[in-house]
């Protein structure tokens, strides 16, 4: 029963606090809303989750946010020196990542991370989902720029998703 009215309890917590910083106020009647929206979006959508969501270790989880954002922080700063530079400093190039991911959300959270992160953005997704082709906007060393996310945002994302406890 709990898990037919809760199916993804984080869910939940994270689109009640989007939902309060959408309206900027906390109040009452907005956190009461938020958590309604909170309780019903996921209840609706259940269907369409393929697997259950399963985080091995969620504190790794919020490690690894911070250090998104500050890869983000960092990345702005260096695309836009590169784009004062001009022309003669761009490289661009499309790049091929193997991947060891196999569950479908961390594949897409990696995706997604490569694609936030400045000066990256992923491109395509092989249909056997083991290859993913990301676009470098200074492409030095292809090797470098692989290692980089392998390392730096795909092996957390093993531990934090698919590593047994």
């Amino acid at each position: 029963m709990l898990r037919r009215l809760l199916p993804h309890p984080l869910l939940t917590l994270v689109l009640t606090l989007t939902w309060l910083l959408l309206v900027n106020s906390f109040t009452i009647g907005q956190a009461l809303l938020g958590l309604l929206l909170g309780l019903v979006i996921p209840a609706f959508t259940r269907h369409f989750w393929p697997d259950p969501v399963r985080i091995a270790r969620p504190w790794w989880l919020v490690f690894f946010l911070l250090k998104v954002l500050w890869d983000i922080l960092v990345a702005n700063v260096a695309v836009a020196a590169l784009i004062l530079g001009g022309r003669r400093f761009v490289q661009p190039a499309f790049v091929s990542v193997p991947l060891d991911l196999r569950t479908e959300l961390a594949i897409s959270i990696l995706a997604n991370t490569v694609s936030l992160t400045p000066g990256t953005v992923s491109a395509w997704l092989s249909p056997d989902r083991r290859t993913l082709v990301v676009h470098g906007l200074r492409v030095t060393d292809a090797a470098a720029l692989v290692h980089e996310i392998k390392t730096r945002y795909e092996r957390p994302l093993i531990d934090i998703f698919e590593s047994t406890c």
